[in-house]
């Protein structure tokens, strides 16, 4: 039976995975005590012990939680920024530039961003079918609910002496400089990152995000975007939905709860949208991380997962 470790348990992406591990009878989860959840000699020796550890931590941790582990054979999936762009460990969106053949044997795997998956998934297929330049200069709007955050941001919106400027969406990033756009220009083959408008509301889960497009950035047509997508995404957890408005509207929260996403193109001929919706703690965090893992153990890739 597979073992597996999560190291950060505690924390929202941690507790995610475990919930979708739980139920699980072909997996054994080692959980240590909690007087002992912090004490590296308990942590080393359970990385060491598990056939998969996903880290669950801070940077700074997860670079440490990667020193400690010796054992050549425990596969190591991290949903921190520290190895988004590091040589030698594979970015985990199999849907995309070909990872379904890297991830299997991969023995380090690099969860993606929740902001940087939704804008990768619109921008990566156009970029590697020359539909669009490696040199477009692009913007990206993401929309995300407040669990993105954390438990300090959760607890924050959910206080009941919370401030009023809570109530309604905040725009942050606002020196560009968000840790999420290195992987976003890497990975999405593109030579300069976009200008990223990240924005909370206030509601739970839930992720929209946006890339506006001139017609003059394309070489094709909107027509070409959507066969694009159609025949890009045929395999795996990202669908394709033309016309996936509801009644003139798109819901950031229309995902919640769930670990697959949604791309679609809106717009006319002049000026276009492209659009992923997805949960960020599902597609963009824990979800995404058992689908690798899932692909590591040649299991079914939706196996334990809400789609």
């Amino acid at each position: 039976m597979t073992k597996v470790f999560i190291d950060g348990s505690a924390g929202t992406t941690g507790l995610r995975i475990h919930e979708r591990l739980a139920a699980r009878d072909d997996l054994s989860l080692i959980i240590l005590p909690e007087e002992v959840r912090k004490d590296p000699a308990a942590r080393q020796d359970a990385l060491n012990s598990a056939d998969i550890a996903f880290l669950c931590l801070p940077d700074d941790a997860a670079v440490e939680a990667v020193s400690m582990t010796s054992n050549p054979g425990t596969v190591i999936i991290d949903t921190s920024t520290a190895h988004r762009t590091a040589p030698g460990w594979v970015y985990g969106f199999p849907e995309v530039g070909g990872r379904y053949a890297l991830i299997p044997s991969a023995k380090r795997i690099a969860n993606t961003g929740c902001h940087a998956c939704g804008f990768i998934s619109l921008v990566a297929p156009l970029v590697e079918n020359g539909l669009l330049s490696p040199d477009a200069e692009l913007t990206c709007f993401s929309l995300t609910g407040y669990s993105g955050g954390g438990k300090k941001m959760i607890a924050g919106y959910e206080s009941d002496d919370r401030s009023p400027l809570f109530s309604a969406p905040r725009q942050y990033g606002l020196t560009q400089k968000h840790k999420h756009l290195p992987e976003m220009a890497l990975v999405s083959g593109l030579n300069k990152a976009p200008v990223f408008c990240p924005v909370v509301a206030p509601y739970y889960a839930g992720m929209e995000v946006t890339v506006p497009l001139h017609r003059s950035q394309l070489n094709g047509t909107p027509a070409d975007i959507a066969a694009c997508y159609e025949a890009y995404y045929r395999r795996g957890l990202v669908h394709f939905v033309p016309a996936a408005d509801e009644a003139g509207f798109l819901s950031a929260s229309a995902f919640e709860g769930r670990d697959d996403m949604q791309v679609t193109v809106c717009g006319n001929g002049d000026r276009i949208l492209l659009i992923s919706r997805f949960d960020n703690l599902g597609k963009g965090a824990s979800g995404a991380a058992i689908q690798n893992m899932n692909l590591v153990l040649g299991a079914d890739e939706t196996a334990g997962l809400n789609v």
